[in-house]
This record gives structure tokens, sequence and C-alpha cells, in this order.
């Protein structure tokens, strides 16, 4: 008796659901409003994700059940170690994509999709902290650079030596928040300072934070709370 796949009872439902925001997408209507077809777009390039992965974890469930097929057949011996062969990889295939599937079908953090405020502190070291404050700084950039990414100076504090006390910038981009949200913590470098002639490794550190780019909102404020 064949069993039942819930997993496929999900990719179903979700088919449903991306067929219905193309549906949405190609709407005159929904092109009149910039706020819904933003979110329209991006629930659709998610689900086109999994749309895409879940077409080969079916196409790797058929294939399997043709293999098996022919290994309860047993008619050609070479055949049915062929098919065991196959067997093989294709279930680890089928692992591969499921878990694959469960990564892209966890509720993703609402805040992903935002853009980024990103504010870096020397911390210990002196002078050499705020030099790697600043080459921090021109890390994120190069990155967002290559993403092809919007960024805002709002702020610094700069040093002589050509460091930063602290800055702070404003990075704009597809799920900009999700990308760099893990950077927040302390970052030490242990290095030769260039101006040191010791030749002495210096320990530095800055700090990192990034948080989502709050929401405008509005805010009445009556006369008689003045």
């Amino acid at each position: 008796m064949a069993t039942s796949n819930p997993m496929l009872d999900i990719l179903k439902s979700l088919e449903q659901r991306f067929a219905d925001l193309e549906t949405q997408l190609s709407d005159p209507a929904t092109a009149s409003n910039q706020a819904k077809m933003r979110d329209l777009g991006r629930e659709h390039r998610r689900m086109s994700e999994i749309v895409t992965v879940g077409d080969a974890y079916r196409r790797a469930l058929n294939e399997i059940d043709g293999n098996e097929q022919i290994v309860r057949a047993g008619e050609d011996a070479e055949l049915v170690q062929m098919a065991r062969e196959e067997l093989t990889r294709l279930e680890d295939e089928r692992v591969r994509l499921e878990d694959k599937l469960r990564d892209l079908l966890t509720p993703p953090d609402p805040n992903d999709s935002k853009a980024a405020i990103v504010e870096i502190r020397a911390g210990t070291g002196g002078d050499e902290a705020a030099l790697f404050a600043a080459d921090l700084m021109r890390m994120y950039m190069r990155y967002v650079e290559r993403k092809g990414w919007k960024t805002e100076m709002l702020g610094s504090n700069e040093t002589g030596s050509g460091g930063f006390k602290e800055v702070a910038f404003s990075i704009e981009g597809e799920a900009a928040y999700g990308s760099l949200k893990f950077e927040s913590g302390v970052h030490r470098v242990q290095r030769v300072p260039a101006p040191a002639a010791s030749g002495r490794i210096h320990t530095s550190a800055a700090t990192v934070a990034v948080l989502p780019e709050a929401e405008e909102v509005d805010i009445e404020i009556r006369q008689d709370e003045l």
C-alpha cells in the first residue's frame, strides 16, 4: 500500500499559491499599487525557488520508484545492479532536496528584507583599532558594491591616522539586513601595525552593530498633549 508523502502535500499547496501570485502580478490593477507589487514580487521570488527545488524533488521520487520496480522485477541481473547503484545516488539526492525544502519552508525573519543600518566602533587597541574599524567599513562597502546595493553615510568620527572612532551608514538592497545581521558583534584582528618598527603583533578590536531600518510611521500629537 502506498504511503502519503506530507512534503508533496505541502508542495501542492505552495504551487497553487505560486500560480495565484503570478496571476496577481500580471493584473494591471496590481501594477498601479507599488507597495503591493513590491510585496508580491518578494514573495514570488521566494516561492519560485521552492517550486524549482520541489520539481527536482518530485523527479527524484519518480526515478526512485522506477528503479525500485526494476529491482523488484529482477528480470535482468545487470539491469538490477545498475538500478541498485542508481538508487543509492537518488536516495542521497532525495535527502539533500528534502533538507533544502525544509530550509526554504522555514518562516523568514520579517526584518530580513529591510534595509540595514551598520555602525562600527573602534574598541581596544588605540589608533590601530581605529584603522581596523576603517578596514571593516571598506570591506562592507566592497561587498555592497559587488551586490549592486546603495549606501549612505550617516555619520563618522575620523582620527588623524585615517581610521574611525565610529562610523555609521545605511545599506539599501534586496535582503540587506538578512545578509548582514550576523556580522553584529565584536571583531578582532592580530597583526603588526604598519608604523611599528618592532614587528610586535598587536591585537585590536571593533564592534559592529547591524540593525534593520525602521519603518516610517505617522504619529499624531494632539495640541492638548503639548
